[in-house]
């Protein structure tokens, strides 16, 4: 039975300072580093034919280092389609600050509405509009053929694949957290429906 693991990145330097990172590039910190090796050790013994992971350098770094601890060598694919969601005009904003400028309540909307993006960017729903076609195309594709897959990437990308393996209503994902460096393995059947799940913390 094929395996699917699914890496939030490991704290950024944006995460640290409270700003909406969204497309920007921005490094992981000291912590960040030390949370994908601790991904990797959970990983560690763990199978897999190819790993995915976004366009982006924290993902691609948190995937690196799991693969180097793990002792992981497989192919690595990466696709934008896997990038964090887009937060448009706030991105490199501080969050307080923002809270602050716009009202509480509005940036609320902007961050946990299923379908209310940031202005010039986008909601959780536009962020699994483009995710999860590539994901059953060819992350499912990978399953189907019976390969075991490693995914890096980010909060609301990986919480669009979440919310259809799960079966999560929009109101559900909303209150979904997946936190940084922390291995979710799914058993999947291959044609993608789910067996069993384990969070590997």
């Amino acid at each position: 039975m094929p395996i699917l693991a699914l890496v939030r990145h490991g704290q950024s330097l944006w995460n640290l300072e409270n700003r909406f990172t969204g497309w920007v590039d921005v490094p992981l910190t000291a912590k960040g580093i030390e949370e994908a090796r601790d991904a990797g050790e959970r990983l560690r013994g763990q199978h897999f034919d190819v790993a995915y992971t976004s366009a982006l350098t924290r993902a691609q770094e948190t995937l690196r280092l799991i693969m180097e601890t793990a002792d992981i060598d497989v192919p690595v694919i990466r696709d934008q389609a896997l990038n964090e969601r887009h937060y448009g005009d706030l991105q490199g904003l501080n969050k307080a600050a923002t809270a602050e400028r716009y009202g509480q309540e509005q940036v609320h909307i902007w961050r946990r509405s299923y379908s209310t993006p940031p202005p010039n960017g986008e909601a959780l729903e536009h962020t699994a509009a483009r995710t999860l076609p590539f994901f059953e195309r060819a992350i499912l594709g990978d399953i189907a053929l019976g390969k075991d897959v490693l995914v890096a990437a980010h909060g609301n990308s990986n919480r669009s694949i979440v919310m259809q393996l799960d079966g999560l209503s929009e109101q559900q994902v909303l209150d979904l957290e997946l936190g940084t460096g922390v291995p979710l393995v799914y058993d999947l059947a291959e044609d993608g429906t789910v067996q069993g799940k384990r969070i590997l913390e």
